[in-house]
């Protein structure tokens, strides 16, 4: 049994199945604490060897020096920028910010504001409340599937159930595989927090949660939208959920933590069939 404090499966997605083939894992069966008697026992001076706690080919753990040095134009100053268009705020390069960031954005409005969005055309970091953090669907890129389909297509064709983990300290969520346009995406069954492009999502059995079936790297995210209908007022929390909207169309904008207001919609479907013919979709 795998030590579930050091798994490492949410790296090793992109493992093919041609790779798996050629590894062995032999220590496997061990925890690390037995790893370091055997080590010990066999004299070797390792085994007393501190824990790697930062990225190890980052000299002193200084990631920011490394990022500064391939992506120079992320140290541009530029914005604080909250979701609504006010400006709270200027910084001195996205690359001191990341999704899901609370502390460090020297801004204060009176609520607890995160970063939703990082946009690096415009130089800006784009902050809301938690509830705008939440992710309903995301489209991945360079796949890899070891699940007992075919090919990760397949799979998204039969909407094949999965566990899906953004991040390596996160537990997986429950979620589906989808085919949009030939592009493999993932509808969570409630919304996930801290879902960024360029990250690893990798995917699990539901059935069998050790099982890893491969993943991708998140290409886009698109938020589980704050939705309330409202006869005869449509109240949204995201301008862009009015698109295709009859011009004549009542609609009020607010901001996803204005108190009194619904909660996310669980699944993104429920979100874009409201506006579907006006119909009203079952919550």
């Amino acid at each position: 049994m795998a030590d579930a404090d050091r798994d490492q499966s949410y790296f090793l997605f992109a493992t093919t199945r041609e790779q798996l083939n050629y590894l062995r894992f032999p220590l496997a069966d061990l925890e690390k604490p037995q790893v370091r008697g055997v080590a010990a026992e066999l004299g070797l001076r390792i085994a007393a060897k501190p824990d790697s706690q930062d990225i190890c080919f980052v000299p002193n753990g200084d990631y920011r020096t490394l990022i500064d040095r391939l992506r120079p134009q992320g140290r541009d100053p530029g914005q604080i920028v909250h979701m609504d268009g006010r400006v709270l705020g200027e910084h001195t390069g996205i690359t001191d910010y990341t999704i899901g960031q609370r502390r460090g954005l020297n801004v204060a409005v009176g609520e607890p504001l995160f970063v939703v969005r990082l946009d690096p055309e415009a130089r800006q970091v784009v902050v809301g409340p938690r509830e705008a953090l939440l992710t309903g669907a995301l489209t991945l890129d360079e796949t890899n599937w070891l699940g007992d389909e075919a090919t990760i297509d397949d799979a998204a064709i039969a909407e094949a159930r999965v566990l899906a983990r953004v991040r390596s300290t996160r537990p997986p969520s429950p979620a589906r595989l989808a085919l949009d346009e030939g592009v493999v995406t993932i509808v969570f069954a409630e919304g996930e927090e801290g879902v960024a492009p360029g990250q690893a999502c990798a995917l699990y059995d539901p059935t069998d949660p050790d099982r890893l079936l491969g993943g991708g790297f998140i290409a886009t995210a698109e938020r589980a939208a704050l939705v309330e209908l409202v006869d005869p007022v449509l109240v949204v929390s995201d301008p862009t959920l009015t698109d295709g909207l009859p011009a004549d169309r009542n609609v009020e904008l607010v901001t996803p933590c204005e108190p009194g207001r619904a909660p996310w919609a669980a699944q993104l479907e429920a979100d874009r069939c409201a506006f579907q013919g006006g119909g009203v979709c079952s919550r």
